[in-house]
């Protein structure tokens, strides 16, 4: 759903933009008063293997995949404002080093998938989860959540290119939204399964999805970095060979409606791991898989550095310090 440069006009790419400075300046100054020590590696992890589980599109329905979006996983990881974050760090890089998205649509794009997604989807989450106590209850309100994230992001999508005049809403609504539906039905799944797998593992990761009569317990495993860092690695080696090589929702909208053309290509710019792939090496799959890890240890060090920094300043605040 990352949207290229030549689909929005300029009054949306500033709108969008402000609406997203407005949005992640926000986030800052909840995170400053609310990030605890346990969150400052979790933020690191969490965008890492964001970036990853991003580059492995599946296959939906005809010949259109999608991927995981990820922003109501981390907002109950983390919080919805840490959400917000990690995906400014990862959408950033995809536009910035690997040529995903336009660099004048950058702010459109967090808009729809770093601010919409996790923040609608958690609301919608919290609303839910709020009346049922028990943890299935709450694992199917983290589903629905998930499903509604990528169906919200992509109704956004579709106001910004109808109000550029690029398509007409009666047009790009329901194909926007109608591929989207079919896309978050596979968001909800995997979130599902992911949480399932964190809450068998580390279940004090995830609190807000214990039921009533859970039993919270701290179970003695390894360290959650290195197992994190284990499960990306597994996403690399085995998973990402098999991606889907399919065009995604919001390119086969635009090849449907015919507004594919507009699309302006960054081949100009030189970036060297433009389109996932390490320059000068012959086999595909291990240029991406290098890519992936290139990509992964940078957001990684990123939202890391970023949560560093930040914590400081919600302990001081904490202690009453200036």
């Amino acid at each position: 759903m990352h949207i290229p440069d030549g689909f929005l006009d300029a009054k949306t790419i500033v709108a969008a933009s402000i609406l997203s400075a407005a949005g992640v300046a926000a986030a800052l100054r909840h995170v400053k008063s609310s990030l605890t020590p346990r969150k400052v590696p979790l933020m690191g992890l969490t965008a890492a293997f964001l970036f990853v589980a991003q580059m492995i599109n599946f296959p939906v329905i005809g010949g259109t995949s999608g991927h995981l979006l990820g922003g109501v996983l981390a907002a109950l990881l983390l919080g919805p404002a840490e959400a917000v974050l990690i995906m400014v760090v990862v959408l950033s890089a995809q536009c910035f080093l690997f040529a995903d998205g336009g660099l004048l649509s950058l702010g459109a794009n967090i808009l729809n998938m770093g601010l919409a997604a996790p923040l609608g989807g958690y609301a919608l989450f919290r609303l839910s989860a709020s009346r049922r106590k028990s943890t299935a209850g709450r694992f199917a309100a983290a589903a629905l959540a998930s499903w509604f994230s990528v169906v919200l992001a992509s109704v956004f999508c579709a106001g910004e290119l109808a109000w550029s005049g690029t398509v007409a809403w009666r047009l790009g609504f329901p194909a926007m939204a109608g591929i989207h539906i079919l896309i978050g039905a596979g968001e909800a799944v995997m979130t599902m399964f992911i949480l399932a797998a964190i809450v068998k593992t580390r279940p004090e990761l995830l609190p807000d999805l214990q039921g009533s009569g859970a039993r919270l317990l701290k179970r003695p495993s390894a360290n959650v970095l290195v197992l994190g860092s284990l499960v990306i690695l597994g996403l690399i080696v085995f998973v990402l060979p098999f991606a889907s090589p399919w065009p995604d929702g919001l390119e086969r909208v635009a090849s449907a409606l015919g507004f594919e053309s507009r699309a302006v290509s960054r081949q100009v710019v030189s970036l060297p791991l433009a389109e996932y792939r390490v320059p000068g090496i012959v086999s595909l799959p291990l240029a991406t898989a290098l890519a992936a890890v290139v990509g992964a240890v940078l957001v990684f060090a990123v939202s890391f550095a970023l949560a560093r920094a930040l914590f400081p300043a919600a302990k001081n605040k904490e202690l009453g310090r200036p």
